[in-house]
Order: structure tokens, then C-alpha cells, then sequence
């Protein structure tokens, strides 16, 4: 038994309402006629939602490394911070496959391969395998657990369960429902011996990248879960009334998730118009100092977060000899500082950019 996905009150549908039209206002904003500034805000996008939903689990990353590991670009070290983001990434560029596979289907092998992308680090947990035993999440004051999931036996059979309904089950209910649904059922199923967190806003980011009509790093809400972690999970665990009951009104969950989508929407449109601003500004400077073209990536991307030769010659498609270059010139003009030194230098905008930047976008 799975729990039942709740009918729309009046309010949840005008909130719904006002979610689709900021959707579309969005597809249409990152759109085939967005700028050259939308590639890397995409990819910004996709590193921040990644590493926020991992900090909800307690990983850290240094800061300016983000982009690098969940592009790939980066190779991690080997710590689990670094591998729970890398790994998160790969879990993403999957879902972003799937997203586009016509002849995609919903079947257990989908979640199964989900949690290993983004728990293979954690060899001792069985990434890719439901759980053996049973498990608990712990409550914040060590007391009472916070919530008991199903016996081991019961997962694969509710995990089918879980996968039919995603396959087929309430299709005609709208598709910010439907993810938050997933994104309940996997979590209280709990199916894994650990990253259950992770795998369930994986989930629910596939459902809605499915839809297709915004890419999956515009359409998540990691970021907002992430910044409301203690609503997250006080509503959560106030659905699932501490184990697993799926009788109980799951009408909570669905309005925090739909609050969730309307908040994001708007703070990705708001995000869009400050990128195309922002763009233009550096390619004044650019323009000004007779610069080429590429190093107006530099910029933004010293701007967003501290940026190293590697991650510029990746974007710019320049070898490393002329990175470094282009970072001498942005040095000598004041634009960037330097972190570091040998393979560690990175760069990162300088007061004076982040004034201009601030002047512009009125700031």
C-alpha cells in the first residue's frame, strides 16, 4: 500500500495555477533565444543544486570546487565530501538522459541505478541494493526515533509498488504533485541502507525532468529544501507520523513541495535576468580593454565562485598555456585576485568587479 496522492484543495490549485505560469515564463526565458550566458548559469545552477542536496546530509565542499566535480571536469580526492558531490553530478547527467529517452520506462532497475550513481563511493553501504536490515533515522535529540522504515522483507515488494505508480499511477494529477508523491514514497519506503535523502530528490528531479518542459537544474528544488531543511523534515516526518503509515493525508507534503516549486521558480527567473545583465557587463570590459571574446567566461566564472586555469580551458576550449594568459591580463587589470599558488592558484572576481557588477544590477 502506498500513500494515496491527495486531491487539490482550492488553494493548492491556485498555487498550482501560479507555478505553471511561472514555469512557462521560465522555459521561455531559457529558451532558444537566451543568451551565451545561459550555458554556464546552467552549469552553476546544476553545481549549486547538487552540493545543497548534499549538504542536507552533512557534506561539505570547499567553496569554488563545485562546478568542477559536478561537471565532471574535476577528478575528486578522495574524501567523502568531494565523492558525494561527484557522484551526485553522475546521478544528474543520468537523469538528464533519461529525461530525454523516448522510450523510457519507469522499472526498479531505474532507482536501483540512480543509487548507485550517487552512493558508489559508500562500497560499504551496497550502493545499487535495497537494505538487508532494518533502519531508523535519528531524531535531532537523540531520543525517540525520528522514523522507522518497513521491515527489510517488505521493501521490494512496496518498492514495486512504488515503481508501478510511477509508471503509470495518477497521471492526470499535475506534475509538481506527482514528483512531490515520488519524491514520499521513496523516502518512507527507505529502501536503502543509506543515501535515502539523496535518491528521493533524485527521483522527484526526474519526474519532473520528464515533463520537459524546463531542464532539470531549473526545474529542482533542492535549493529551497536545502535553505528550509528543518521545515523539510518537520513536514515530512509529520506526514509519515514516524513510520511507515501510509493511510495518513499526505496533503501537507504536496503544499510544502508545490510552496517549494513557486519559491525556486522565482528565484531561477530573478537568477536568469541578473545573468544576462551580468553578462553584458563583462563583455563591456572585455570590449573596453580589446580582450577576446573567451575571457568574458573567465570572468564569469571568477565571479560566480573562485575558477582555476583547468575549468576556463574546459569552457573556452583554449589549451592551459592560454588560460593562464588570459587570467595574467584579468590579474594586471585588476578584475580577478589570486588564490594560491603552483596547481593550487585560483582565481576569483576582485572588489572592483563585484562593485561594477553590484552598480549594474543596482546592487
Amino acid at each position: 500500500m502506498l500513500f494515496a496522492t491527495p486531491r487539490p484543495t482550492t488553494e493548492l490549485l491556485a498555487e498550482l495555477a501560479q507555478l505553471d505560469d511561472l514555469r512557462r515564463r521560465l522555459a521561455e526565458r531559457a529558451g532558444a533565444s537566451a543568451g551565451p550566458w545561459l550555458g554556464p548559469l546552467r552549469r552553476q545552477v546544476r553545481a549549486t543544486s547538487a552540493e545543497s542536496s548534499i549538504e542536507i546530509e552533512g557534506y561539505r565542499v570547499p567553496r569554488g570546487e563545485q562546478v568542477g566535480l559536478v561537471s565532471g571536469g574535476e577528478a575528486p580526492a578522495a574524501d567523502d565530501d568531494r565523492m558525494a558531490l561527484a557522484c551526485y553530478g553522475r546521478a544528474m547527467d543520468h537523469v538528464g538522459v533519461m529525461a530525454a529517452d523516448p522510450g523510457f520506462r519507469w522499472v526498479e532497475r531505474v532507482i536501483l541505478d540512480l543509487h548507485f550513481d550517487a552512493c558508489h563511493f559508500q562500497r560499504s553501504r551496497s550502493p545499487g541494493q535495497y537494505r538487508t536490515g532494518g533502519i531508523e533515522v535519528t531524531a535531532p535529540d537523540g531520543g525517540t526515533p525520528a522514523f522507522v522504515g518497513p521491515a527489510a522483507g517488505e521493501v521490494r515488494g512496496l518498492m514495486g509498488e512504488v515503481v508501478a505508480w510511477l509508471d503509470d499511477g495518477d497521471l492526470d494529477a499535475h506534475v509538481a504533485v506527482r514528483a512531490a508523491m515520488a519524491h514520499l514514497h521513496v523516502v518512507s519506503v527507505h529502501p536503502f541502507g543509506d543515501g535515502n535523502g539523496r535518491i528521493a530528490r533524485i527521483v522527484q528531479s526526474l519526474v519532473l525532468a520528464r515533463d520537459a518542459l524546463v531542464a532539470p537544474e531549473l526545474g529542482s528544488i533542492e535549493e529551497y529544501l536545502h535553505r528550509h531543511t528543518d521545515a523539510y523534515y518537520a513536514t515530512l516526518q509529520a506526514v509519515q507520523g514516524g513510520s511507515y503509515r501510509p493511510e495518513r493525508d499526505a496533503t501537507p507534503w504536496v503544499a510544502f513541495c508545490v510552496k517549494a516549486h513557486i519559491d525556486q521558480a522565482q528565484s531561477r527567473l530573478a537568477l536568469i535576468e541578473e545573468a544576462g545583465a551580468r553578462w553584458s557587463t563583462l563583455e563591456g570590459i572585455v570590449e573596453r580593454h580589446g580582450w577576446p571574446d573567451r575571457i568574458v567566461s573567465a570572468l564569469e566564472q571568477s565571479v560566480f565562485a573562485s575558477t582555476d586555469r583547468g575549468a576556463y580551458a574546459s569552457e573556452a576550449g583554449v589549451s592551459l598555456a592560454t588560460a593562464s594568459a588570459d587570467f595574467r591580463r584579468l590579474l594586471d587589470a585588476g578584475w580577478v585576485t589570486q588564490l594560491g599558488s603552483g596547481r593550487s592558484t585560483r582565481y576569483e572576481a576582485s572588489d572592483a568587479l563585484k562593485a561594477e557588477i553590484a552598480r549594474v544590477l543596482g546592487g
